[in-house]
């Protein structure tokens, strides 16, 4: 995939390894209509067969990362519960694009991070917060129920309790206590966010991609194994794939020889 945006709602831009995906509808914060989610849904089907891609920077332009869905259109609709029904049937396929993609993915939320918008952010591997940025379920609010990945995600990042207060009470989060929560890795300044997500992605583009892939794999997987000898029998199976890679040479070489590895070379 080129250097080009895939569509008005959604900017798609593959360069040095490195995607950067955005969504690109500022003017309404960012909110997830039925456009959107189409959108997102085809960047990510791009992205999914891009071999070229070693690491994700998911953003949204302007100074709202993602205000959820769009209520607008929701409350236009004809009938509410299948224009709901359409969006998801675009959104959570996307998700999944993203949470199977062999890369791993860094998200820089500045503003708010809503609904569905919450379940983007908690999406990355690694997530970066500007002091400006907003944490909150908001479904609850207006009578609805969570989607996006969010109720997926939240008992496992913040705990059973935690996330049902947050669900329950829309309770918002500013970043830092989103990053004591678990919720956001680290808190930077707004000015400084776009060139530390920058600086992290390019790094790990540059890394050993399978490794990062295969560790991922591993650690989100923990939590849905019964027990410890079942998860140290597919960490031999993952170490075993790992080392027959040519990173995995090239970075035993490389530490041995006392240089600087060159992955995916």
């Amino acid at each position: 995939m080129n250097d080009a945006g895939l569509s008005s709602t959604v900017i798609c831009e593959v360069r040095e390894g490195v995607a950067r995906l955005t969504l690109d509808r500022p003017d309404a914060r960012n909110a997830i209509s039925l456009e959107v989610a189409r959108d997102l849904h085809h960047a990510t089907e791009e992205l999914a067969g891009d071999e070229s891609v070693r690491a994700v920077l998911l953003s949204g332009r302007g100074d709202t990362f993602c205000a959820g869905g769009d209520l607008k259109s929701f409350h236009e609709a004809k009938d509410m519960a299948s224009h709901i029904h359409e969006v998801t049937s675009y959104l959570h396929p996307a998700i999944e694009n993203l949470d199977h993609l062999h890369a791993p993915i860094v998200a820089a939320v500045r503003g708010a991070a809503a609904g569905a918008g919450l379940g983007l952010a908690c999406l990355g591997d690694i997530v970066l917060a500007s002091t400006t940025a907003r944490f909150v379920s908001a479904y609850t609010k207006i009578g609805l129920t969570p989607d996006g990945s969010t109720s997926w995600w939240l008992p496992r990042l913040v705990g059973l309790r935690r996330a049902l207060e947050l669900t329950l009470t829309n309770r918002i989060l500013n970043a830092e206590e989103a990053c004591e929560w678990g919720i956001v890795t680290r808190v930077v300044d707004d000015e400084q966010l776009d060139k530390e997500a920058e600086t992290i992605v390019a790094g790990l583009a540059s890394g050993p991609t399978g490794a990062y892939v295969g560790a991922r794999r591993l650690i989100r997987d923990s939590l849905q194994r019964e027990n410890i000898a079942e998860h140290m029998s597919a960490e031999q199976d993952v170490l075993v794939e790992a080392a027959e890679s040519d990173d995995a040479r090239e970075g035993i070489s490389a530490f041995l020889e006392k240089r600087a590895p060159r992955f995916g070379r």
